[in-house]
């Protein structure tokens, strides 16, 4: 007799009924979102493929595949390759620039200022904003004749930095960048805020009793325990990035020296009426997501297993 069963009694167990129709109900549960998420994500994916693969071009579905005509000719295209240099310059300022200066106020706020909560909400207040309604307020920041950068400047005796700021082709993207980091660095001040609040206070006492403190305790003991945020919002910045199309199409339109990949896609497919063409550069867009995802989720994966 085992436990405290009783003479006679037998321990009754989960009958294969009850786990199969526990089973059928969580299926039945989980079976619409599986559909939805399978027909806009999957299906609409692979639909997209099939399209660049085909000669459709006008207002009327053509599905006449014709293989890999629309990337050859997207290989051969020169606009194809500025948009593309231009999403890596995006790339290469805008996420090391987010996270460092993400990581700088989140260490600022850690230091227990007065007023914490107030610091927190001004930085974050950029990216609860629409990336519309932010465009919009840089475009006029930046305008060249009644914005606000410009008007400081002359008044306060600096009015040789003037400039066109947005409408300048050497320094456009440049301020592109720098506006998109204004909005971003409010979540990556959160990303990184978070996780030096998760760090265990006794390593912290630890530290200082070695005689780690200020810039040192954090470069020795808290940034080295950032991998996995930081991962995360670099996971996160760079698919920004790549489909940034909202934010620069409102602030700068078609111009060249802004011209990305998305912007490219849209005119292609919209205004071009190009349809294959512009499925083409989506589904490069989507390769190129895929090769910063993929290994964050392998990463992800195996850190779980360990």
């Amino acid at each position: 007799m085992a436990g405290n069963q009783l003479p006679g009694r037998k321990m009754r167990l989960p009958s294969r009924t009850m786990l199969t129709k526990d089973r059928i109900v969580t299926l039945i549960l989980f079976l619409p979102s599986l559909v939805l998420v399978g027909y806009f994500v999957y299906v609409t994916i692979g639909w997209n493929v099939v399209v660049s693969l085909s000669d459709w071009k006008g207002l009327t579905p053509s599905y006449n595949i014709v293989g890999f005509d629309q990337y050859t000719r997207l290989f051969q295209d020169p606009t194809f390759f500025t948009a593309l240099k231009n999403n890596l310059v995006l790339i290469l300022l805008f996420v090391p620039g987010s996270l460092f200066l993400g990581l700088f106020l989140a260490i600022l706020l850690d230091l227990k200022v007065r007023g914490e909560g107030v610091f927190r909400g001004i930085y974050l207040l950029p990216f609860a904003l629409s990336f519309v309604v932010t465009a919009v307020l840089w475009a006029w920041m930046y305008n060249p004749s009644i914005g606000v950068i410009n008007t400081l400047l002359m008044k306060t005796g600096l009015g040789f930095l003037k400039s066109g700021w947005i409408t300048d082709p050497n320094v456009g993207l440049y301020c592109v960048v720098l506006a998109i980091i204004w909005q971003f660095s409010g979540y990556t001040m959160l990303i990184f805020l978070a996780g030096i609040r998760s760090i265990p206070e006794s390593q912290m006492m630890a530290a200082e009793v070695d005689g780690a403190s200020g810039f040192d305790l954090y470069r020795l003991v808290v940034i080295p325990q950032l991998k996995a945020p930081a991962l995360s919002a670099f996971v996160v910045l760079m698919v920004f990035a790549l489909k940034a199309f909202d934010f620069i199409f409102v602030l700068t339109d078609y111009s060249d020296y802004t011209y990305i990949l998305p912007l490219m896609m849209f005119r292609e497919t919209f205004s071009m009426n190009r349809f294959s063409y512009g499925a083409a550069i989506a589904t490069i867009l989507f390769l190129l997501a895929l090769v910063i995802v993929v290994p964050y989720l392998y990463l992800s994966f195996r850190r779980e297993k360990e």
